[in-house]
């Protein structure tokens, strides 16, 4: 794996490991209160980034261009808000981040879907039918 689909990776490893350590002392303390923060970060930094590393690449023309590093500063910033957020939204403190990390979550899939939606070049020749 190169360029975007290694940084998605990269950022799907960090949020697993971080996610089993932070499960990990959550059992150990016996308190959950935070479980839909850790939830959160397994879903969007594990599953999502993961998904993501993959199309990128699988098909490494996708990678091309100014929207699929808009995608990974998203993705990067969804997790540095929304996971630090949800617990400060639990603890009754600020919603703020929370609110904006769901905000630049739902942006991030955004571009992701014009990102798949755009196509690539290659792609587009292949569903095109040849002949006459």
């Amino acid at each position: 794996m190169k360029g975007i689909a290694r940084w998605f990776m990269l950022l799907a490893l960090i949020s697993v490991l971080a996610g089993m350590v932070w499960g990990i002392q959550m059992s150990a303390s016996k308190d959950h209160l935070l479980s839909p923060a850790h939830g959160h970060l397994n879903l969007l930094g594990w599953v999502s980034c993961s998904i993501f590393a993959f199309y990128y690449h699988v098909l490494p023309g996708a990678s091309v261009g100014l929207l699929p590093r808009l995608h990974l500063a998203g993705s990067v910033l969804t997790l540095l808000l929304l996971v630090p957020g949800i617990p400060l939204a639990i603890l009754e403190r600020t919603e703020v981040l929370a609110q904006i990390g769901s905000l630049v979550a739902l942006a991030s899939m955004a571009i992701f879907a014009a990102v798949v939606l755009h196509g690539t070049p290659a792609q587009s020749r292949e569903t095109v039918p040849q002949g006459g």
